[in-house]
C-alpha cells in the first residue's frame, strides 16, 4: 500500500484548496491536520501554486498537486515535493511522468470506459468526477467491473451526502469549499479551517458508520 493510500485509509478525506491565493501552506495544512484532514491538495489553478506545495512539503505535511495537466506541471510539482498528483481527467503524459518517478497517481475519470484507461496509465486511484452527477450508487456500480479498484468521490461532495459516498465503495471523498474556503485559505484563518474539517470528518465518519449498522430495507 503506498503512503496516499495508507494516509486515506487513516483518514478518507482529501481537502482540495482553490483559491486566488494561499497565505500560508504549511500552517493550512497543519490546521486542515488539527481537524483530521491529514490529506491536502494544492491546485495549479492557485497562483505560484509550485511555491506553495514547495512550503508545505518541507514542512512535513502530506500534499499532492491536483489539476495537473502537462507533463511540465507534474515535474514541477514532484520537483517541489508533491506527494502524490491528481488530474482532472486522463492525461497520458502526467502518468507516464508519474510513473518514471514512482509519484502515487489519481487520473480523474467518469465512465467504465475512462476507469479502464485510467488503470492502463497506471493510476493508483482513480477520482471519479463529477460524483455528484451520478451519486453514491455509481461507485458501487463502477466496482462490478472493478474490484477493490480506489475510488475517490469528486465535485459537488459535501458534508450531507458524504458519508454515503464512502459507504457505496469510495476510498476517500474530496472537500472542498466545506472545509477550505477561498476567502479564509487567502486570508489566513487557520481557526475556521481547523473548525470545518474537523465538523466535516466528524459527520463524515460518524455518517459511514450510522449507515453501515442500519438494517438493509
Amino acid at each position: 500500500m503506498s503512503s496516499l493510500l495508507a494516509q486515506l485509509a487513516h483518514s478518507p478525506v482529501i481537502a482540495v484548496v482553490r483559491a486566488p491565493a494561499i497565505a500560508d501552506a504549511a500552517l493550512l495544512c497543519a490546521a486542515l491536520a488539527a481537524g483530521g484532514v491529514t490529506c491536502t491538495e494544492l491546485t495549479f489553478t492557485t497562483p505560484g501554486m509550485t511555491t506553495h506545495l514547495r512550503r508545505a512539503a518541507e514542512a512535513g505535511h502530506h500534499v499532492g498537486a491536483g489539476t495537473v495537466l502537462t507533463a511540465d506541471q507534474a515535474r514541477a510539482a514532484i520537483d517541489a515535493g508533491a506527494s502524490f498528483l491528481v488530474t482532472p481527467g486522463l492525461r497520458a503524459e502526467v502518468a507516464a511522468v508519474a510513473t518514471r518517478h514512482s509519484v502515487p497517481l489519481v487520473l480523474g475519470a467518469l465512465t467504465p470506459t475512462e476507469v479502464a484507461r485510467a488503470l492502463d496509465l497506471g493510476a493508483e486511484a482513480v477520482k471519479i468526477f463529477p460524483a455528484r452527477a451520478f451519486g453514491p450508487t455509481y461507485l458501487r456500480d463502477l466496482h462490478g467491473p472493478f474490484p477493490g479498484t480506489p475510488l475517490i468521490a469528486s465535485g459537488g461532495v459535501n458534508a450531507t451526502n458524504a458519508s454515503d459516498f464512502l459507504t457505496h465503495g469510495a476510498a476517500a471523498v474530496c472537500a472542498g469549499t466545506d472545509v477550505v474556503p477561498a476567502g479564509a485559505v487567502a486570508s489566513g484563518e487557520y481557526r475556521t479551517v481547523t473548525t470545518r474539517a474537523l465538523d466535516f470528518a466528524t459527520t463524515v465518519l460518524r455518517g459511514r458508520e450510522e449507515l453501515r449498522d442500519k438494517p438493509p430495507t
